[in-house]
């Protein structure tokens, strides 16, 4: 994996390069995990932060707090691991020293992921650097996922399996939300320990899943991103399971939502099932290299015109490290798409103050289409 890490960096310094760019200064823990393979778990909104300095030409350095310097350099492959403590050694001065003396450098940051404090500690200390955002120029080097990064995104669609098929195993009437949240979260982690344990990265990548669960029953499917309650499950219910944001394997993010029926479904809520079905299809069916990520999303737009529905929202976001990457599959985005590009691909219709439909799977771009990470059944079910 180090050597992936390598490459990753490498791309990194050579589009420095060719920018022209001194320093990218890297605070955002998806980024650091991405090119140091390596991450706190406080951060600056703890007065916490770590950090990765990365020169277009020679050594790395990583900068984290003390009490987690002996993990952070066990974990990465930069050999420049550099603790900061409070007192007379802050972060401030630990990325000073590391910067120099000079103060007319051109300086990388992802500037909508800089922290307050650290923008006033650089426009203060380096009044004279000039600030370029390469949030862009990353992306575009985790834009193309590697066949060993395909194969983790594999792997934790099967934690996705488990941890609907423990919800879906969950559900019955009078089980509060909770439980099924629960039972979800219990899978999953049992899931991706299974598979930790096997390759021997069980000391530093935690299986355990955690975030509250995204989860509605009943009118509250409406209601798109309410959380598990103390609601119980009644007959007639739809219920809504969504495990974005909570799929984190091996610093892997998917996107995976799943609805069910608790013991009967009306005609207008298969209905709008259906067309929710229908429009991710049309989605779907878009999807190859070459194709255009607005025109993908009009072809689900396309399904709920013709059914009678109003513009849904996005179909589809990029993810890999982040939950949310680049392109997006939405009105506006032009991006061709590749083979080896990952997305979550949403279907959804809201009735409001009454029911929602929602289906979401994560996939890759494939040379001649598509695969999916989450092969599950979305067919309608009653439970």
């Amino acid at each position: 994996m180090h050597n992936q890490l390598r490459e990753n960096t490498g791309k990194l310094q050579s589009a420095l390069r060719r920018k022209g760019i001194e320093f990218a200064l890297l605070t955002d823990e998806d980024s650091i995990a991405y090119f140091a393979g390596a991450w706190g778990y406080l951060g600056m909104e703890f007065g916490r932060p770590t950090a990765m300095l990365v020169p277009a030409d020679g050594e790395c350095i990583v900068i984290t707090p003390l009490m987690e310097s002996e993990m952070v350099t066990e974990m990465t492959w930069v050999e420049d691991v550099r603790p900061w403590e409070d007192g007379d050694k802050e972060w401030d001065t630990v990325i000073a020293a590391a910067l120099g003396a000079d103060r007319t450098f051109k300086l990388g940051l992802e500037s909508m992921k800089v922290h307050r404090r650290l923008s006033r500690f650089l426009n203060e200390t380096y009044p004279s650097a000039l600030e370029q955002d390469i949030s862009d120029l990353i992306g575009e080097i985790r834009l193309i996922k590697s066949p060993a990064e395909i194969e983790i995104m594999r792997q934790a669609g099967q934690v996705a399996i488990a941890m609907v098929e423990a919800g879906k195993a969950a559900l019955g009437e009078g089980v509060p939300e909770y439980e099924v949240a629960l039972a979800i979260n219990a899978a999953g982690t049992r899931k991706a320990a299974s598979y930790l344990e096997a390759d021997g990265l069980g000391r530093f990548v935690s299986p355990t899943i955690y975030n509250l669960q995204v989860l509605q029953s009943g009118h509250d499917t409406a209601m798109v991103h309410r959380r598990s309650s103390v609601r119980t499950l009644e007959r007639g219910d739809p219920i809504y399971m969504c495990f974005c944001g909570m799929i984190d394997f091996k610093h892997y993010k998917l996107g995976f939502d799943r609805e069910f029926f608790i013991g009967s479904v009306t005609d207008e809520q298969a209905r709008t099932y259906e067309t929710t079905i229908a429009a991710q299809g049309a989605a779907l069916n878009a999807i190859k290299p070459g194709a255009i990520a607005e025109e993908v999303h009009f072809e689900a737009n396309q399904v709920y015109r013709d059914a009678g529905f109003g513009q849904g929202y996005r179909t589809g976001r990029a993810l890999g490290y982040s939950n949310l990457e680049k392109p997006e599959i939405k009105v506006g985005d032009r991006t061709v798409l590749q083979e080896g590009m990952t997305f979550a691909i949403d279907g959804g219709i809201t009735v409001a103050g009454d029911y929602g439909t929602r289906v979401g799977d994560s996939i890759v771009v494939t040379k001649d289409g598509f695969e999916y990470f989450t092969p599950y059944p979305k067919d309608l079910c009653v439970v």
